[in-house]
């Protein structure tokens, strides 16, 4: 009974001998060989567009976020002017219904025809 190394090497004296089992042994080896670097470009190639797509979200997500805060900024400026506004308009209003609560012509005037 032969060893391992001993059957390994009876093999490949054979596969040396025979040149058409050779050229479909290296043709297999170059077709998985060619097979496997088109399966890392392909993965290499769909990591960049997932990496590109998150890329995407996460300036959307960053763009979104920054015009939410100035938003809300915003409205606390809105309202600490509506605060400081507020007395000065309730005075006008008052001044305006006093006017308006003014008759049009004096009581004892003339119409002009």
């Amino acid at each position: 009974m032969k060893t391992l190394m001993g059957k390994l090497n009876a093999g490949l004296a054979a596969i040396k001998q025979d040149s058409k089992l050779r050229n479909r042994i290296l043709l297999g080896v170059g077709v998985v060989a060619v097979l496997q670097t088109y399966f890392v470009r392909e993965l290499l190639a769909a990591e960049l567009l997932f990496g590109l797509g998150f890329a995407v979200l996460f300036v959307l997500g960053v763009i979104f976020y920054f015009v939410g805060a100035i938003g809300e900024r915003g409205l606390d400026w809105a309202e600490a002017g509506i605060r400081v506004m507020s007395p000065y308009v309730r005075r006008g209003y008052v001044a305006v219904e006093d006017f308006s609560k003014r008759p049009f012509r004096h009581p004892r005037s003339e119409s002009a025809q």
